[in-house]
């Protein structure tokens, strides 16, 4: 059975920093483009971050850009999310997300086979 699990959210005042992580159990994702997503409450799922299989490019939405990191440790199946310089805007369930054929990593959520169950972020005032 393929999975990918999440880890690392919790709750964090405004400016402090957290680290999600997302591994997978049942097949390798080393060739895979990763991503992140997250859904606030009352608000549809949006796009975080995404890396390319090769690692080498990423994408990042506006409201993230110069704050969150994403990365990869392949031994490890692992996927990571660096927040750091939280905002209250950023609480939202966080999840991670595998895509087999769009290797370059996609906004869309469509783009993606796999998907985590969550975890969830919350940023205080």
């Amino acid at each position: 059975q393929v999975r990918l699990v999440e880890s690392g959210g919790g709750l964090v005042q405004t400016g402090g920093s957290l680290r999600l992580s997302c591994t997978g159990s049942g097949r390798t994702f080393s060739r895979s483009a990763m991503a992140w997503f997250r859904q606030a409450p009352g608000k549809e799922r949006e796009f975080v971050a995404a890396l390319t299989w090769s690692s080498i490019s990423t994408l990042y939405t506006d409201s993230v850009k110069g704050r969150f990191t994403i990365s990869r440790d392949s031994a490890e199946n692992t996927v990571y999310l660096q927040m750091n310089s939280l905002k209250p805007e950023d609480t939202a369930v966080y999840y991670c997300a595998a895509s087999i054929d769009y290797r370059e990593g996609s906004r869309l959520s469509r783009a993606y086979d796999y998907w985590g169950q969550g975890t969830q972020v919350t940023v205080s005032s």
